[in-house]
């Protein structure tokens, strides 16, 4: 690691020096409209501190995609866009379901939000986080990332870090004018077609916003070539990776003095989407097939709220209250057929369908109070009770464990239960000098689950039980106005969920049964960041090293016993697990419409307890650069963009052919827009972009071990209007 530190400062050394030969301009306000880059100048994040802050004064690392990243790039999901950000990744293939990735973690270690408040669900595995897809991409402002653990201020699953979609809103102040948008997004490798539009408005004291889309897809196709050791020879079809989806949104509010109050209605659902995978027939005839596939999700959520400003009160200066209704019915469909070396001639072939039904509700209640002028006070509660219903029926055909077997099962695999999460947290943030700022912050997060009497189980009802004190503090000092030195130490949780507690049945992955331990405790980890924020005219620039390690980790584990031939795996708590890396970027506006940026990650992990465990599934060195030139006007834009993933060896490949490693590779992405023509209040505009420009056969880190390419050259063709 200290030698990849010292290339990583190395290049981020020959970044900050260009600036050097370059005009000043005149402030970062106009930098910012010269450049219309990604990382605002100054970027404001609220999702590190829950109250508006520059990203420069923040003691911590955070990411910001603003509105121009989301409008160009036009991504199928915001999770799309982290392979051009440092530290941070996706997994997953297809229109909507790609999920994200932070500093080599992912899935319920996550925390993904909207606005604030928690998608993520109790009844989803380890390594499944909920989809951000939930949230309609082309209704979204601009979305903040926390690298790194932020349970204090969300509570469970913030163990890697925060997502945060933060979405459009009604218009703001005294305009009466109706504002809308209209569009059609359109792309050659999986014949996508997302007709989408929105309408906003102001009369009065009442504002509303109206969005919707709909998307339909094909399962696209991988380019003919080699990748590591797995060769196709034509171009090849990734199954699994089409389907429809469709997202609808309402929000009114109305002003009530110095606060608004508001509701808000959310609808998405998707049919015939899928993990995505090349059949093994196609590339490793020996490798088992696994299908996964969710003939159905339907996501309904009403939000009610009411936020007050300018109190001036003797217990807060300004309040927040929010309260929810989510609902989440899933369909699972799992199809495997396994064959094992021992005992010889074995095999697993299992057909397996679920239905999920999870009501949430939930609240959140906050305050905000400045004492001194030097001093903000952010206290608050949190709850939120999951309930879960469940339906399974599967069919498996067992050969080799003893006689031949076929085991027809209607049971659930987790019986029906409820999940309840209750927190108390409070943060401090005090100007100690007009430099030397330091904040310190703790949560009590009481953790319940419990299940309930379901249809064929008679099996003892169980409950559990657990409780979570976590801390963080941070520092930023100003060494001068453009450089800033910050450190922060945190603790995060995640407390284990429906699945981790309660799942009892047959796991055909792995020949084996799994029993329940609701007795399993939290996972904890420790991160410790240390970095530098540097911004002198039109430059930004970060650098942090990071560590990260994970205590009480769960895991299944065979428990040494066998059931019906096979053996026993149970979830407990024994992993201690570390990550830590080098994460660097610079932003940099050259003046005239011209700008670059680019961005390094270093990334290594660790099972401690078994050093010879590979666990990284995401890359181990990342490069990113991008030139870009926005007409002063605006009347059109260009850009390229230069992808480097290294080789990963750290890395469990199981039956995978790929190789001894995830292999490295290379990916240039072009693109550009023009303002067509104005007609009155319309303006119209179109956009190309050219993705995996020279049609390489390459999968993502994630998404390698079980194969799954990502599309051949992917033309994407975008016509919008405003008015």
């Amino acid at each position: 690691m200290p030698r990849a530190f010292g290339r990583a400062l190395a290049a981020l050394a020959t970044i900050v020096a260009l600036p050097r030969c370059l005009p000043a301009q005149d402030s970062l306000e106009q930098a910012h409209r010269d450049t219309l880059r990604v990382y605002e100048v100054p970027a404001i994040t609220v999702t590190a501190t829950r109250s508006p802050k520059e990203v420069f004064r923040t003691a911590g690392p955070v990411t910001v995609v603003d509105s121009t990243m989301l409008r160009e790039k036009s991504p199928n999901s915001a999770a799309d866009l982290f392979r051009e950000l440092p530290g941070l990744d996706v997994t997953g293939v297809g229109a909507n379901q790609g999920r994200p990735g932070i500093r080599g973690l992912r899935g319920q270690r996550i925390l993904l939000l909207e606005d604030g408040i928690r998608l993520n669900n109790s009844r989803r595995q380890q390594d499944f986080g909920e989809i951000p897809a939930l949230v309609d991409v082309t209704g979204i402002a601009r979305v903040e990332v926390v690298r790194g653990p932020a349970s204090v201020l969300y509570g469970t699953d913030a163990i890697g870090g925060v997502v945060n979609l933060i979405t459009q809103r009604p218009p703001a102040g005294a305009d009466q004018t109706v504002r809308g948008t209209m569009g059609y997004i359109y792309s050659t490798a999986d014949n996508q077609q997302r007709p989408y539009g929105s309408l906003t408005g102001r009369s009065g004291r009442l504002d509303y916003r109206l969005g919707g889309s709909f998307r339909s897809t094909d399962a696209y196709e991988a380019p003919s070539g080699t990748f590591g050791k797995i060769f196709l020879p034509v171009d090849t079809r990734v199954q699994d990776t089409g389907g429809r989806d469709w997202s609808g949104n309402l929000e009114v509010g109305v002003g009530l003095g110095n606060g608004r109050a508001f509701g808000k209605f959310e609808h998405y659902h998707a049919i015939d989407a899928g993990f995505g995978q090349v059949l093994p027939a196609d590339y490793a005839p020996t490798v088992g097939f696994t299908q996964i596939l969710y003939p159905s999700q339907d996501f309904d959520k009403y939000t009610l709220g009411y936020q007050v400003n300018g109190l001036r009160g003797a217990l807060a200066d300004r309040v927040n209250f929010i309260s929810y209704y989510q609902s989440n019915d899933r369909y699972l469909d799992i199809n495997v057929n396994q064959s094992f070396a021992n005992p010889p001639g074995a095999s697993v072939t299992a057909n397996s369908h679920n239905y999920t039904s999870l009501h949430t509700f939930g609240f959140r209640a906050e305050a905000v109070k400045a004492l001194g002028g030097s001093q903000v006070l952010t206290y608050g509660a949190d709850l939120f009770r999951d309930h879960s219903t469940n339906y399974d029926n599967s069919l498996t055909t067992l050969i080799g464990f003893g006689p031949p077997q076929t085991i027809p099962d209607n049971l659930p695999k987790v019986p029906n239960a409820n999940f309840r999460s209750a927190g108390l947290f409070v943060q401090d943030e005090v100007g100690l000098t007009s430099r030397f700022t330091m904040g310190l912050g703790a949560r009590v997060q009481d953790t319940h689950a419990a299940t309930e009497a379901t249809i064929g189980l008679t099996a003892p009802l169980s409950t559990s039980h657990d409780r979570s004190v976590v801390g963080t503090a941070n520092l930023a000092y100003l060494l001068t106005e453009q450089l800033n030195v910050v450190a922060s130490v945190g603790r995060g949780f995640r407390s284990p969920n429906l699945i981790d507690r309660f799942f009892s049945g047959q796991v055909p992955e792995v020949g084996g049964v799994q029993i329940p331990n609701p007795g399993l405790k939290p996972e904890t980890s420790v991160n410790v960041d240390l970095g530098l924020k540097y911004r002198q005219g039109s430059l930004y620039a970060e650098g942090f090293i990071f560590r990260n390690d994970i205590h009480n980790g769960m895991r299944a584990d065979p428990t040494g016993d066998s059931l019906g031939g096979q053996p026993v795996y149970q979830n407990i708590n024994v992993d201690k697990l570390r990550y830590w890396g080098v994460e660097l970027m610079a932003d940099i506006g050259l003046g005239h419409g011209f700008s670059t940026g680019a961005n390094y990650t270093h990334l290594k992990s660790k099972d401690v307890l078994q050093p010879n465990n590979p666990i990284g599934d995401s890359y181990s060195d990342k490069i990113n650069l991008e030139a870009a030139y926005h007409h002063p006007t605006g009347r059109f834009w260009l850009a390229y963009d230069f992808r480097w993933n290294g080789e990963q060896k750290d890395a469990s490949l199981a039956q995978n052919p790929v190789g001894n490693a995830l292999p490295a590779f290379t990916v240039h992405t072009v693109g550009g827009g023009v303002r067509l023509f104005t007609w009155g209040r319309q303006a119209h505009s179109i956009g190309l972009a050219v993705h995996n420009l020279t049609n390489r056969l390459y999968a993502e880190s994630s998404n390698t071990s079980f194969f799954r390419p990502e599309p051949k050259r992917n033309v994407v063709v975008t016509y919008s209007v405003g008015f």
